[in-house]
């Protein structure tokens, strides 16, 4: 089984790799990979960014710095792969994906994750107090068995800003995270565009 590390750094880009320092062992009651794995987007699948392409990266077992903060405590029980994506200017996107044993556990666990980011901006709020953070729901997606989205905006007592789109999405017992950020705030957001793309994310899975 895959290791997960938890670095002991904290950052400022979207205050998403702001973690505890402690080693992970993905215990060996995860569920195995489906015989048919599920797929993850492709860079052209991305929001459009300014006039700077998306380059996707391999697909890597385990669960990106950039999430680990908001998410690790729901994720500790899972094994897990990732997809990251970056521009050449500041924009970074990530998508995590979860194959779980049942349709149950899937349901739950994206409702663990939901939970999990919406209280994130007090968690960051608590672990540093030199930033700002605040939650913006919005709403939900009827794709599959469902999908959220939620907004979180960081800023520094030294004036930097970081805005973050992040989607938990199910299609069966399978869960798909998309994790996309840049410099700026709630304004600078591409909502409908990542809507868009979470739902392809969805339904690209089986």
């Amino acid at each position: 089984m895959p290791k997960r590390t938890r670095a002991g750094a904290v950052t400022v880009l979207a205050v998403a790799g702001l973690t505890v320092g402690a080693a992970l062992t993905v215990p060996a009651g995860a569920a195995p990979k489906a015989a048919s794995a599920p797929r993850f987007l492709a860079a052209s699948e991305l929001p459009p960014y300014l006039s700077s392409t998306w380059t996707a990266g391999k697909v890597t077992d385990g669960v990106p710095e950039e999430m680990r903060f908001c998410l690790d405590e729901a994720l500790l029980a899972y094994d897990s792969r990732y997809r990251p994506f970056r521009t050449d200017l500041d924009a970074g996107a990530r998508q995590l994906t979860i194959v779980t044993g049942t349709a149950a556990k899937a349901k739950a666990l994206a409702s663990s994750l939901n939970k999990a980011f919406k209280s994130c901006a007090g968690r960051i709020e608590a672990a540093d107090p030199e930033v700002e953070a605040r939650y913006k729901s919005y709403g939900s997606l009827p794709v599959e068995e469902g999908a959220r989205v939620h907004g979180l905006h960081t800023e520094t007592s030294w004036g930097a800003t970081d805005i973050r789109l992040l989607s938990v999405g199910r299609d069966g017992r399978t869960v798909t995270v998309v994790d996309w950020s840049q410099l700026g705030d709630f304004s600078d957001a591409p909502v409908s565009a990542f809507k868009k793309t979470t739902t392809k994310a969805v339904n690209k899975l089986y």
